[in-house]
């Protein structure tokens, strides 16, 4: 019988390509991760790895096995959800991700809502990046989270991860001038890696100019600040612009940004998703109807 921990310790092999990635990502030791993949083979009958020296590869048999493990590892997060929903009612630990902008203007009258008419769920908050989320979903480490993608920037596409649309929102430039009309100050962009960073660059590119990047910083509330006391423009989406500060004047502009819930496949008839969903649909309704923008 085949070990679905261990399925998943190949899985993750097959996205991260190295043994030493998923011990870190999982937080094991390298010496773990080998030592559960060669017990793994063994339960298979069949080399599952080509080692040659660092160098792990999956043989074909083991790409086989990658392939099945996604349905597997489904049907049994189908299986717990159905166990779950026998409960009386949803209760128990719900770890949700969420990046920082939704964190501060969704999750406090989402978590409201959820104790008052769901109080058997315990919430339990982490802030992530939306790129990150995949793997730790994978993981187990999250059981859900709110995720986001840019116009300029193709959606992450995860073949274990399902999502909802929750939100779309329009982007502002922090002053009363359009984009091209920018091109010659200084900008302030998240850090190089996250969505927010390609988005900006890639929309200064798609108006025909390179951004003179002067600041890092993934805050919105200090971007804004930074904006107002004259320090360079930037691009921030509406949730982070529901009160900016004296100085900034905001322009709206033809990029949207859209959120998104998401969790494992087969976690869909969980019965703590339903009642999170609802709570944070009408989260996103008085977050947009107390910002004033769009």
């Amino acid at each position: 019988m085949l070990d679905p921990r261990k399925l998943r310790l190949l899985r993750e092999l097959a996205r991260r390509g190295t043994i030493a990635a998923v011990a870190d990502a999982l937080t094991f030791t390298a010496s773990a991760v080998s030592q559960q993949l060669s017990a793994l083979e063994r339960e298979a009958g069949l080399p599952l790895l080509e080692r040659t020296g660092r160098t792990v590869v999956l043989t074909p048999a083991g790409r086989v096995l990658v392939e099945h493990a996604e349905a597997v590892l489904e049907s049994l997060e189908r299986a717990e959800a159905a166990l779950a929903a026998t409960r009386t009612g949803p209760a128990g630990p719900l770890r949700i991700g969420a990046f920082p902008t939704a964190a501060r203007a969704l999750l406090p009258r989402t978590l409201a809502a959820l104790r008052r008419d769901h109080p058997g769920i315990e919430p339990m908050i982490s802030e992530i990046d939306p790129a990150d989320v995949g793997a730790a979903l994978r993981a187990g480490e999250l059981d859900v989270a709110l995720v986001h993608e840019y116009d300029f920037v193709p959606p992450v596409v995860d073949e274990g991860v399902e999502t909802v649309p929750l939100l779309t929102e329009p982007m502002y430039l922090t002053t009363r001038r359009t984009l091209a009309e920018a091109r010659d100050d200084p900008w302030i962009v998240s850090t190089p890696g996250t969505l927010c960073h390609t988005m900006a660059v890639r929309a200064c590119h798609a108006a025909g100019f390179e951004p003179r990047v002067l600041h890092h910083i993934d805050d919105f509330d200090t971007v804004l600040l930074l904006a107002a006391a004259g320090h360079g423009v930037a691009l921030v989406p509406q949730l982070a612009a529901a009160n900016p500060p004296v100085g900034v004047t905001l322009t709206a502009l033809p990029i949207e940004r859209r959120t998104l819930i998401a969790f494992r496949r087969g976690y869909g008839g969980h019965p703590a998703l339903s009642p999170l969903t609802a709570a944070l649909r009408q989260s996103t309704a008085a977050a947009i109807q107390a910002g004033g923008h769009g």
